[in-house]
């Protein structure tokens, strides 16, 4: 089984996710950094102690924000 999701207002087909992925599995599957992303699952942001309990169905929609460091505080 695979799902098709909701991500960031795209349609995406996920085919290597099992049927009872969890939040927890499709953040590895996109190779994200845990401590630097934030997830909102059908208008509800999901805490990341509960990505794994939190169950994937085909069609959910979700927002994904990922955290990026950088840039430079020296006067020009």
């Amino acid at each position: 089984m695979s799902l098709t999701l909701q991500l960031n207002g795209n349609s995406r087909h996920f085919p290597e996710l099992p049927a009872d992925a969890t939040l927890d599995l499709l953040v590895k599957e996109l190779a994200l950094q845990h401590d630097r992303v934030a997830v909102e699952l059908n208008g509800e942001i999901i805490a990341r102690v509960a990505w794994e309990q939190a169950a994937l169905k085909d069609g959910d929609r979700l927002e994904v924000v990922h955290f990026v460091g950088g840039g430079c505080l020296s006067k020009v």
